[in-house]
């Protein structure tokens, strides 16, 4: 018999516990090496190559640092677009260095007025607290990613970036939560 509905809200909040207490355990160095071999592992992969535009989103202290990969993409002749959340909505713009300013949540947002459409993403990389090998996600709770990749038109291919310590063999998980077509993750290593 499956979870009730309180026991899986529960669940959830134990997993994103458990995550943030194992992620403060990676130091920044270890956590920055990871990084490099996701994203070089991405870039190996026939939709990057293939991608015309790229969603990459800014990483808050506690996800794969994108700093480095957003400026590295942008160089290589990829268009970067950028999540910034408008209320309850999440919306995708344009990346440049030089545009971003510390939004909602304390992420860096990109500034602009003119939204690039989901329809014309080719590849999203997604963060999560937690990923499945086979792509299930538990995400923050806000549900924005989901409702992003639910948008009518969106066909993007969906990679997942982790760490190992974000990895799970199952996760509990409802309807509209959209799995992603690969997870990339790495295990930092201390040095």
């Amino acid at each position: 018999m499956g979870m009730t509905f309180e026991e899986k809200i529960e669940r959830k909040q134990t997993i994103r516990r458990e995550v943030r207490r194992r992620i403060k355990e990676l130091g920044a160095d270890a956590m920055s090496d990871a990084a490099r071999e996701i994203f070089a592992e991405v870039e190996l992969t026939e939709q990057f190559q293939k991608a015309e535009c790229v969603a990459l989103f800014a990483a808050m202290k506690d996800e794969v640092p994108t700093d480095e990969t957003l400026r590295r993409w942008l160089a290589m002749g990829k268009r970067v677009v950028v999540p910034r959340v408008e209320g309850d909505v999440m919306r995708f713009y344009d990346y440049s260095p030089e545009r971003m300013q510390t939004g909602a949540f304390g992420i860096e947002e990109p500034m602009g007025d003119e939204e690039y459409p989901a329809s014309c993403i080719d590849l999203i990389i997604v963060p999560a607290r937690a990923f499945t090998k086979g792509g299930a996600r538990l995400g923050r709770g806000g549900g924005f990613y989901d409702k992003y990749m639910s948008l009518p038109g969106f066909r993007a291919y969906k990679i997942g970036v982790a760490f190992g310590c974000q990895m799970f063999d199952e996760l509990p998980t409802d309807s509209h939560d959209i799995i992603v077509d690969e997870v990339i993750f790495s295990t930092p290593v201390e040095g």
